[in-house]
């Protein structure tokens, strides 16, 4: 008894003896039971028949948990909703209701609002964080007081994942914008193939092995090379570290970048030349063929590129892939062209004047974008082509060739390490498709505020790192290499493409782990974890008389959040 409240325990206790001493053992706590049922339950102790009638036991509610359970468990276990604030609040509760359901029911703030109405709920989420009935103005000054504490998580998301002198992979991506107004959204560089709709530009840097740390929006019309700047001041100002080796793509780290970047104590670079300035090697003769003789990797010098490294690269595969697709498209061209030759050799209604005939051209020919490589000529009544072979062997020299360049020395990185930092980039890559479109979806965007979308892509880069961290632990259940020095060895060279393990490839054609359970993408065991049902059970007709049972856990769902180390009950 507790000021005038009186408090009822039920414990389901045995009695034994144990060594001549009488013992007891608390089997379970039953406190959370009704009444009724508690009563049947000491009937069926005590040795009487009883059963509950069908129509005296309802289901009145089931909403899905088991996806619940499992992204709210991974955050709090990787110390993401530390992170959120340092003890439980609200605003809390509500930051992370709002990246819990970017992961597992991606859509708008109005769709989380509904989700977590007690009317209108789609899982157990607003109860687990107890953030039921929130409204929508709670879930945007939630999404405001997410963007306040932005700097501070990812200072300490970098000094999680970060250490001085490792590499630190950035790149950059945008998506476009289907909202009415946003000072952000400016038409620019479009990535989406959605060349009407204005866009927003995006930054990312991540650790090594691709884990995400620190995400930064600019205006849609922002030139990649350009956002370069504030990472680097991110990266020694807000995350304190003397020495990084940044490894970012061509189009980011042009020579202007770097003659800034050389200025920097401790900052070093890898990335990779442009196709002219490959060219130009190949003028100068530094790129020979002999050069690949022994094998696809090469280091050479040039006096235009001063203590700098370069690693010359032959990808076959690739060489093969763009040969094969030139001779597509010079063929495509050709028969686009055959058309028009027949319009003007026609006897009835010719296509008749020279400026004609090159206006029909001129809208075709780079349809297919290789008009460079035809030698066109045109008169009044006639109209001829040919390709020209000079030009496409020399296109066709560079094939399947890339250059790196980097400012560490040999002694600090090997020509193959430095290769394989440069291709890890694939991991930010694969970071920009889980956000935009496999699983978090930050696209439509509608906020208005810049800040709004700032928090928004924020958000996504937050629940982002909850997948990642999920997809460390779920690899074996999941269409993942599990096994990447055995792939390595699979194939012949860093330069070539990469191929799966063994292991991976057992898996991929099983489709079962070796605990003969089924394999799944990750958002389908998202999927698969959402039928783990709560039910809410009635007894008669006393709505106080209710408790919860949850649908017992299939062997898939039991080891995935045996590998997350979380349980089904938070």
């Amino acid at each position: 008894m507790v000021g005038d409240k009186v408090y009822t325990t039920t414990l389901l206790r045995r009695t034994y003896r144990e060594d001549g001493k009488v013992k007891n053992e608390t089997l379970a706590n039953l406190s959370h039971l009704p009444a009724p049922i508690l009563e049947v339950v000491k009937a069926g102790m005590s040795g009487q028949a009883v059963g509950v009638l069908s129509q005296d036991l309802a289901c009145v509610r089931s909403l899905p948990h088991g996806h619940v359970a499992a992204v709210v468990g991974t955050m709090r276990a990787c110390g993401l909703t530390a992170l959120l604030g340092s003890r439980r609040t609200r605003e809390r509760d509500l930051m992370e209701a709002l990246i819990a359901h970017r992961l597992i029911s991606p859509g708008s703030k109005l769709s989380l609002f509904r989700a977590l109405s007690p009317e209108t709920a789609t899982s157990t989420l607003g109860e687990v964080l107890g953030v039921s009935g929130a409204t929508e103005d709670e879930l945007y000054e939630a999404m405001d007081a997410l963007l306040s504490r932005q700097e501070k998580i990812e200072k300490s998301l970098a000094q999680r994942h970060l250490q001085d002198g490792t590499l630190v992979l950035y790149d950059v991506s945008s998506s476009y914008y289907t909202g009415e107004h946003c000072e952000l959204v400016r038409y620019g560089h479009n990535r989406d193939g959605k060349k009407r709709f204005p866009q927003i530009v995006y930054g990312l840097l991540c650790a090594s092995d691709g884990c995400p740390v620190a995400i930064e929006v600019f205006e849609g019309n922002t030139a990649d090379p350009t956002t370069l700047s504030s990472q680097i001041q991110k990266l020694r100002e807000r995350f304190g570290l003397a020495r990084v080796v940044l490894v970012t793509d061509r189009g980011i780290l042009t020579q202007v970048q770097i003659d800034k970047v050389r200025e920097i104590p401790g900052f070093d670079w890898i990335t990779a030349l442009r196709s002219p300035s490959i060219a130009k090697l190949r003028d100068q003769g530094r790129i020979p063929a002999s050069l690949f003789d022994a094998k696809n990797l090469a280091e050479i010098t040039s006096p235009d590129y001063p203590g700098e490294r370069l690693i010359v690269c032959r990808n076959p595969v690739l060489a093969s892939r763009r040969a094969w697709k030139r001779e597509e498209l010079l063929a495509a061209t050709e028969k686009d062209l055959e058309k028009i030759a027949q319009a003007v050799r026609r006897a009835k209604n010719p296509l008749r004047g020279k400026d004609k005939i090159v206006l029909r051209v001129g809208k075709g020919i780079d349809k297919h974008h290789v008009g460079k490589h035809f030698d066109l000529t045109f008169e009044d009544d006639s109209f001829s082509w040919t390709r020209n072979e000079e030009k496409i062997r020399e296109e066709a020299s560079l094939d399947g060739l890339y250059v790196i360049r980097t400012s560490l020395s040999q002694e600090i990185l090997g020509p193959e390490k430095t290769v394989g930092a440069y291709k890890s980039l694939a991991q930010v890559e694969r970071a920009f498709r889980s956000i935009k479109t496999v699983d978090l979806e930050i696209r439509p965007i509608y906020h208005r505020m810049t800040d709004r979308v700032k928090s928004h892509v924020f958000l996504c880069m937050l629940a982002y790192y909850v997948e990642w961290q999920m997809k460390q632990k779920l690899a074996p259940l999941l269409f993942a290499e599990e096994d990447r020095e055995g792939a390595d060895r699979e194939r012949p060279d860093i330069v070539s493409p990469a191929v799966p393990s063994e292991a991976a490839r057992k898996k991929a054609s099983s489709r079962r782990t070796e605990a003969n359970l089924p394999l799944q993408t990750f958002g389908g065991l998202i999927e698969d974890l959402g039928t783990l049902v709560k039910n809410v059970m009635q007894a008669g007709k006393d709505e106080s008389a209710r408790f919860s049972i949850s649908t017992t856990s299939t062997p898939f769902q039991k080891k995935a959040l045996e590998l997350l180390g979380v349980g089904a009950n938070l």
